[in-house]
């Protein structure tokens, strides 16, 4: 399923409240409740909400979305933040990928280099980057997560302390304005705080689906990073955080 342009409005709104019902859903797109039902209906069947009493809201905060939802949420502007990216990365670079879709998204950008090694755990990138012969690609040990196609654990984090990168790019469950990079999985979180111990400059790659997600473990810091490529900020107040935090942001949007 790829997502309609108001379907991922619907998302983006209710990751900014507690709850949103059908009324405000439709004063606020001036549809019928009977559109949006539709709409509602949809985006409950693959998961990327839940139903409450007259409304919905966003779904479990100790699960993340499937690998495959996730991966049609936001497609476009994945990609344009995926290119944006590769633009930054020059040739003949160690590059550490991290988990998720829109890392993803990252590896299918760098197809087009001649000259990288990329050390991941990211086995839809692994696979993906089987396509340009020209790319040194290592895939780390660890257990196998099938629903979300990576590789979790202390052989993981092994694999990456054993190397020093140029660049770490990695994604996230949920961005908090005053924790910085949240997950819904403490094995999740331990291999991506490796991937930034290990690497010279880190780069965050998130779209706006993940603001106020309820990921609820820490993973690091806005200060941490070094760079964060998005296709939009939540609004202003959120700006001035990030850059009393010394992060550089790039936006980028389809």
């Amino acid at each position: 399923m790829r997502l309609s342009e108001r379907q991922n409005q619907i998302l983006e709104w209710t990751s900014r409240e507690d709850a949103l019902s059908i009324e405000d859903l439709s004063n606020h797109f001036q549809l019928s409740t009977q559109t949006i039902r539709k709409d509602i209906n949809a985006l409950c069947e693959t998961g990327l909400l839940r139903r409450v009493h007259g409304g919905v809201c966003l779904p479990s905060a100790i699960e993340n979305l499937s690998f495959n939802t996730r991966q049609v949420m936001n497609a476009k502007n994945k990609d344009e933040i995926a290119q944006a990216v590769a633009d930054q990365i020059p040739d003949g670079s160690t590059i550490f990928l991290g988990i998720g879709t829109t890392v993803g998204s990252v590896a299918n950008a760098l197809l087009k280099y001649q000259n990288l090694r990329v050390l991941t755990n990211n086995l839809k990138a692994a696979a993906i980057l089987c396509n340009n012969e020209n790319i040194d690609t290592h895939v780390s040990g660890g257990r196998l997560r099938q629903s979300d196609h990576d590789l979790v654990g202390v052989e993981t984090i092994r694999f990456f302390s054993s190397f020093k990168a140029d660049y770490a790019i990695v994604g996230t469950g949920g961005l908090d304005p005053s924790y910085g990079m949240m997950d819904f999985k403490p094995d999740e979180a331990y291999v991506t705080q490796s991937i930034l111990e290990n690497s010279r400059k880190k780069i965050l790659v998130a779209d706006n689906t993940k603001w106020n997600r309820p990921a609820n473990v820490k993973v690091a810091s806005f200060k941490d990073l070094d760079l964060m490529v998005t296709d939009l900020l939540p609004d202003e107040n959120t700006r001035v955080q990030l850059e009393r935090s010394k992060l550089k942001i790039k936006e980028c949007s389809a």
